[in-house]
């Protein structure tokens, strides 16, 4: 391998670093955001204190996405937001929409729906929304981590203040 190769590769590997670094900081933003919705939809969707408080760390290993009742949660907010269809299906043109409002939101715009839409199908055949949609969370969550987007605990807490 000459010098010049060498350079080039090692350039790759640091883009490819920095493009997962920039991901999950822009994921870091939608989560804050996001969540700022939460408290609006405890009451109607029966989340205990418990379960929001245990929310706050949705990205941690601990955390385990489970509840039905947090499903319901998290259908009220992505309609704070128009994220979902009538159907409670998501949304594609606003979901983008929404992502690249965000401070680079355009680096993970595309790869956040797909993996979205991805857990979506998996989970089509569930009638009850809120059971689906909780499904859909810890499917998108697992393939998130997979792709190295999910935002590190400190990440959401620097941006937390901005919304």
């Amino acid at each position: 391998m000459t010098m010049l190769s060498s350079w080039l590769m090692l350039g790759l590997v640091m883009a490819a670093v920095s493009s997962v670094k920039s991901t999950a900081e822009v994921m870091s933003h939608v989560t804050a955001h996001f969540g700022k919705a939460l408290e609006e939809c405890r009451e109607e969707s029966q989340l205990s204190a418990e379960i929001l408080e245990e929310f706050k760390h949705f990205w941690s290993e601990d955390f385990e996405v489970v509840h039905r009742e947090l499903g319901c949660a998290l259908i009220c907010m992505s309609n704070k937001f128009s994220l979902l269809q009538e159907d409670t299906r998501i949304h594609h043109i606003n979901m983008h929409d929404y992502v690249k409002s965000f401070p680079n939101g355009e680096v993970l715009s595309a790869k956040m729906v797909e993996l979205l839409h991805n857990c979506e199908k998996q989970y089509d055949t569930i009638t009850d929304d809120c059971e689906r949609t909780v499904k859909m969370a810890a499917c998108f969550k697992k393939d998130a981590k997979a792709e190295g987007i999910a935002p590190e605990i400190t990440m959401i807490e620097a941006v937390m203040e901005r919304y």
